[in-house]
């Protein structure tokens, strides 16, 4: 059984209030928009025509899907190097004459560092040509930067609900987009396979399958070119392009610096108190099924009321 979602919460706009946000608005850790701040040129500058000027064909490896909704827990998805103007030629356009899957497949770029299971992606880094045109927004301390992330996607591409370990903002530079968003609280309600939800049309969810959706609290907000969008460590989201659209995210690390996962180069990996204590969750739950089932379902309860009294202490 199908039903459309209850109403949505509007995540909070603040106009061109940068102080304001740092001395109030991201100790609430909410998500909330940030408009009129200083990006640099970026908003202005960055098409397909200035784009493919700067790169030419230099080669980047895109994502390439059948369908505008991308899954990354089923792979519906292929990997790809193209020109860098070719790629902004088909991702700019919504069908095409030259294809690998369909005539109106889509195209999404998130930039990697050099050696992707080394280095950290950094806009100014990968495509240097681009620093003059980017400003990081001054909403954290500038020694704690972790990544900046070049996004371009076709128009209708949704991006997997999923949660990161680090605060963040999505600059938005060209075109419009959708982004749903979802507490922290709400992590029993998603169904979760590692840090991703399987609930992939939140819109029209199917009860059936996922009857705990229907409980979830809903933030929603349409991004412009030049908002920021704050997005606090924890929170699910949802990303939609309304149309071709450019963004950088940004991340930093906001939290001491050792519990931080060192070998994290997406920033995607739990936090390592978080490791630990899910290994040991998994070690009890190792020695529980050397249990008879009446034991083991007996002391498996006695584990969840411990975790739940932890909770709400």
């Amino acid at each position: 059984m199908k039903s459309n979602q209850k109403n949505t919460i509007p995540v909070e706009i603040l106009n061109d209030s940068c102080d304001s946000f740092k001395k109030s608005h991201y100790k609430a850790r909410k998500p909330v928009v940030l408009r009129g701040l200083d990006i640099g040129e970026c908003k202005e500058k960055w098409n397909v025509e200035y784009l493919s000027q700067v790169f030419g064909k230099m080669p980047v490896k895109i994502h390439v899907s059948p369908v505008p909704e991308m899954d990354f827990i089923k792979k519906n998805f292929q990997y790809k190097t193209l020109g860098f103007d070719e790629f902004l030629r088909k991702v700019s356009n919504n069908e095409h004459d030259d294809y690998f899957l369909t005539s109106n497949e889509k195209y999404y770029l998130r930039s990697l560092g050099e050696d992707p299971r080394k280095n950290i992606a950094d806009i100014h880094k990968q495509f240097p040509s681009l620093a003059e045109d980017f400003k990081i927004p001054s909403v954290f301390d500038k020694e704690n930067f972790f990544s900046s992330v070049f996004r371009i996607s076709s128009a209708d591409v949704q991006l997997w609900t999923h949660y990161d370990i680090m605060d963040n903002v999505l600059v938005h530079i060209s075109g419009h987009k959708k982004v749903v968003l979802f507490p922290p609280t709400d992590a029993l309600n998603l169904y979760l396979v590692g840090d991703k939800s399987q609930v992939m049309n939140i819109d029209d969810p199917d009860f059936g399958e996922f009857p705990k959706f229907k409980d979830v609290e809903r933030y929603e907000c349409l991004l412009e070119p030049g908002d920021v969008l704050f997005i606090p460590a924890l929170w699910f989201h949802n990303v939609t392009a309304l149309d071709f659209a450019i963004s950088v995210n940004v991340f930093w690390k906001h939290l001491s610096y050792e519990i931080y996962d060192q070998m994290d180069v997406y920033g995607n990996k739990d936090l390592v108190p978080a490791q630990r204590a899910m290994q040991g969750v998994e070690k009890a739950l190792k020695s529980l099924s050397t249990l008879p089932e009446e034991y083991r379902d007996f002391f498996a309860r006695r584990l969840i009321a411990k975790i739940e009294s932890t909770l709400l202490s």
